[in-house]
């Protein structure tokens, strides 16, 4: 009984993913959730106790998948650690983040409304400062060159050129968009 719960818990915060990407945070409501789900009307209340759990839940679950598997980091360590890793590892992650197009869209809109949601804010700032700490101390610890900054800009040319990809896909092409991820690793690495 209590695997079902966590099942339907795990699918109604996928689920709740999906309306944040689809309708923006405003309309995100239990009933969506519900609808999208395709659960019984008044489920989701049963598992949240607010709309703020419901975005702070979503949020953590969307970090949960986009992390890469054990099989993406074995070969990110795997050969030399110079700067064509760095790109192969920056392609692999904006193909990555791309694949699961609403959770970043998702997360976009969780950004958004954190503007207005101190306790979001909160939730939100601390678990993107720690993917992007994590990010720095496996980048060093594993001897990629450049340091903390590289590693900080990287992260903000990344983000940004998914959003590019996600939101206005006809602004650059496929080969535009991996030939930005090179000149933006060879700009930025020493």
């Amino acid at each position: 009984m209590v695997r079902q719960n966590l099942a339907r818990r795990a699918a109604l915060i996928d689920a709740a993913i999906e309306v944040l990407a689809a309708e923006g945070a405003r309309g995100l409501t239990f009933r969506a959730v519900d609808a999208q789900a395709g659960v019984p009307t008044g489920t989701a209340s049963n598992y949240f106790a607010s709309r703020d759990d419901l975005f702070t839940q979503a949020g953590g679950r969307i970090y949960e998948r986009l992390q890469p598997d054990a099989q993406t980091i074995a070969e990110s360590l795997s050969g030399p650690r110079d700067r064509e890793r760095v790109v192969r590892l920056m392609i692999e992650l904006v193909d990555r983040i791309s694949a699961f197009r609403p959770g970043y869209l998702a997360l976009l809109e969780l950004r958004l409304e954190a503007t207005r949601r101190p306790e979001l804010r909160a939730v939100l700032t601390e678990r993107i400062r720690a993917d992007v700490e994590a990010n720095i101390g496996y980048h060093l610890e594993s001897g990629l060159p450049g340091d903390a900054t590289s590693v900080e800009l990287l992260y903000l040319a990344m983000n940004w050129l998914v959003v590019e990809r996600l939101t206005l896909p006809d602004v650059f092409g496929e080969d535009k968009i991996r030939e930005l991820v090179r000149q933006a690793v060879e700009r930025i690495l020493p």
